[in-house]
């Protein structure tokens, strides 16, 4: 492999890791698939033909996606795995792949055309049809952790607007804490930095530790160093400055891994 190549898909990697993990809900599943798609490019270099290497990359990362058939970890006997299971399967086959391609990794609607080997036609309304089926899908109860008083009320004016309910904005660790202990979410969504020089990944870790298995969206202008592999990190991550979209788009993929029973389908 060439030291450009290389290069290339090293810029890709935190990025094609994001992807996976927000399709499978898992960091281990996720980099599992990152890792299978880098493992296929050295055996296979003209996987990598073209003229754009991200391009390239997701294509492959794509193939054997559709290839496994296993899209969430978990088995047959996992009570979690099995509703989530459930709930993906009602979606229509891609939907959800082209709006994270869309969404979170921002790529342009003809590339996501040629990574899923469909028309750029289809890309488009495959999107908005994950848009509405995921939209009106799931509702719960999400918790928020952020600092910056007008972000949170934009945060928290998008989560409402998608019909989910917002049990509160907390702003500091102890606050998180306090939040969560009072009433358990099925989501959190949470900045990195807090207002009294806390940590967010911080004071998610300990609700986690607590509570168990909760999925959680990062909202952090430095994703690439939330994905390294090297420790347990988040499986949903947002970039800043976020979009209206990239936040319904993330609270949509999460919500579908959320463990909570008391969630409702619509």
């Amino acid at each position: 492999m060439s030291s450009d190549l290389a290069q290339s898909i090293g810029r890709e990697l935190p990025y094609l890791r994001r992807y996976g993990r927000a399709l499978t809900g898992s960091q281990q599943a996720g980099d599992s698939y990152a890792a299978a798609t880098l493992e296929a490019i050295l055996s296979d270099r003209s996987l990598m033909e073209g003229d754009n290497p991200r391009v390239a990359l997701y294509r492959t990362f794509h193939a054997i996606w559709q290839s496994s058939g296993q899209p969430v970890a978990g088995d047959e006997s996992d009570d979690r795995a099995a509703r989530v299971q459930s709930h993906l399967t009602a979606l229509t086959p891609n939907s959800r792949e082209a709006l994270l391609l869309r969404t979170i990794e921002e790529l342009r609607y003809e590339q996501i055309a040629e990574i899923m080997g469909i028309s750029q036609d289809e890309a488009e309304e495959l999107v908005q049809i994950a848009l509405t089926e995921m939209g009106r899908a799931i509702r719960g109860k999400v918790m928020i952790i952020e600092d910056e008083t007008i972000i949170a009320m934009d945060i928290k004016g998008i989560v409402q607007a998608m019909g989910h309910e917002v049990t509160g904005v907390a702003r500091t660790h102890s606050a998180a804490i306090q939040l969560a202990g009072e009433r358990r979410p099925d989501l959190i969504l949470a900045d990195i930095q807090l207002a009294d020089g806390s940590s967010g990944v911080d004071a998610v870790n300990e609700l986690l530790g607590a509570m168990g298995d909760i999925p959680v969206i990062f909202i952090t202008a430095f994703p690439e160093r939330l994905l390294t592999g090297d420790r347990p990190e988040p499986a949903f991550l947002i970039s800043k400055p976020y979009t209206e979209e990239q936040v319904r788009s993330a609270v949509s993929q999460a919500m579908f891994f959320a463990s909570s029973e008391g969630i409702e389908a619509a």
